[in-house]
């Protein structure tokens, strides 16, 4: 079991606790935004509208003692400190702290006030261990400044802003983080639960138990991955069950002919055998059986070829009819043997693109087949015509047939419907398997067709060339 430091788990859930507390982090970083844009804002705004109005009341020339007595008046009824003075010198006598008045009201300040814009200046100060934010409003006469209304007011902490709320603000964070962590924990449990016992099945899987599934608990991504293990792990389960049959029908295979061999080597070996007729016999089995070991071993080497996508074909653009015509011929004796009927109806026109040796090696298997299960006396006929697909050859015998539950499995390796016959016949229970292959690399299609005691219908669909 994975270690909880290592777990997925334990990753996305300190992911989502980080996520949490850089969102209480980036907002309480937007607090003092608010606090520097908004609040400030605001205090500048009121000091200005503040200090525009008593300077509305000034209406030119020197400042007059009615006016001095109306901001002083004033001054008792703010919040802020407000205070007139006529020379910026006076400031540093107003103010409650110590102050270079050319540094509060400098030259660019002075040009500032001249032009009829008032003046904001916001600093520390160590009496009021806070900010102090001031604006000075210009009275002006003909361009000439004659005066400076000037208020200040001490910011208030943001703390101070949320004394009311802070204490909530704080309980509620806890709170949140607390839930949201407790949520996360049973949400990614839930989430990464199939994960985990995808990683237990998988370890089973790698230590051969393919018959292990994920249960599927939804429809997301995780639920389809689930889905596509399961199928992964029944295509596995399959072909580790060919494999085993694969191998046991191979062993089965090649046990029958050493067994022969070697039975019959051994009584030769050992003299048992003194007619020579029958020494002849015998020799004639070994033979034989060694020739079907041959036959089996080739086959077995083509379709693994095959399958690794080992074998190349050499195409190239010929009159299908002309092959057929020159291959049937070397089945003429084994035809005549039998007495067994031929009849060719071969389209001559017909050209397509393919390797004549592989070809020759697909009507092999299939001539060999209707010549083995076709009865003294039969009929096998073959038709190459024109087709929607391309080509169409038709190999048709009269043979005993295939039930038609077997139909399905016929290309299968090892597989025949009377294992016993075919046996003594020689095949190998392999030719139809190379066949099948062997088709679908030329682009092609095989479709079988047959009715137990009427005979069998093979056809074979291949692309042709357009002239």
């Amino acid at each position: 079991m994975t270690s909880f430091s290592d777990s997925l788990f334990k990753k996305l859930w300190l992911t989502i606790i980080g996520t949490i507390l850089v969102t209480i982090f980036y907002s309480f970083l937007l607090s003092f935004i608010f606090y520097e844009k908004l609040y400030v804002d605001i205090v500048e705004k009121s000091l200005i509208e503040e200090g525009s109005r008593l300077a509305s009341d000034y209406s030119g020339g020197p400042l007059t003692i009615e006016l001095k007595k109306r901001v002083e008046w004033y001054n008792d009824k703010s919040e802020s400190e407000v205070f007139l003075v006529s020379n910026p010198k006076e400031l540093s006598a107003c103010l409650p702290y110590a102050i270079d008045y050319e540094t509060l009201i400098g030259e660019a300040e002075r040009n500032q006030l001249l032009n009829g814009e008032p003046v904001l200046k916001a600093g520390y100060e160590e009496r009021f261990d806070r900010k102090i934010l001031s604006a000075a409003i210009p009275l002006l006469d003909n361009n000439r400044l004659e005066g400076i209304i000037y208020l200040y007011v001490p910011l208030a902490k943001i703390s101070e802003l949320t004394v009311d709320f802070s204490f909530l603000w704080l309980a509620g964070g806890v709170a949140f983080i607390i839930i949201a962590a407790f949520l996360g924990f049973k949400m990614l449990h839930r989430l990464t639960r199939p994960l985990y016992a995808m990683k237990e099945a998988a370890e089973k899987v790698s230590k051969g138990d393919y018959s292990v599934r994920v249960g599927i608990q939804s429809n997301d991504e995780i639920g389809q991955l689930a889905t596509a293990f399961n199928h992964m792990s029944e295509s596995i389960q399959k072909e580790d069950e060919k494999k085993r049959e694969f191998l046991a029908d191979v062993s089965h295979e090649l046990r029958t002919p050493i067994s022969y061999i070697k039975g019959y080597g051994e009584a030769l070996e050992a003299g048992m055998i003194k007619n020579p007729e029958e020494q002849g016999k015998y020799l004639k089995l070994i033979n034989r059986e060694s020739g079907r070991m041959v036959k089996i071993v080739a086959d077995l080497l083509d379709l693994s070829r095959l399958d690794a996508e080992e074998i190349k074909l050499i195409k190239r653009p010929f009159p299908l009819a002309q092959l057929i015509e020159d291959f049937i011929v070397k089945y003429g004796p084994a035809m005549h043997e039998k007495n067994i009927n031929l009849n060719l109806d071969l389209d001559p026109d017909i050209i397509i693109n393919g390797d004549e040796g592989r070809l020759e090696q697909i009507f092999q298997n299939i001539i060999d087949n209707a010549i083995q299960y076709t009865e003294n006396q039969g009929v096998i006929s073959i038709k190459l015509i024109k087709h929607a697909y391309g080509s169409l050859v038709q190999i048709e015998d009269s043979g005993i047939g295939i039930p038609e539950e077997d139909i399905k499995k016929i290309t299968e390796r090892f597989y025949r419907v009377n294992k016993a016959r075919s046996r003594a016949d020689g095949g190998t229970g392999l030719g139809l398997a190379i066949v099948n292959k062997l088709v679908k690399l030329h682009n092609g299609k095989m479709e079988i067709i047959s009715k137990m005691g009427k005979g069998t219908i093979v056809k074979l669909y291949f692309p042709d060339v357009q002239l």
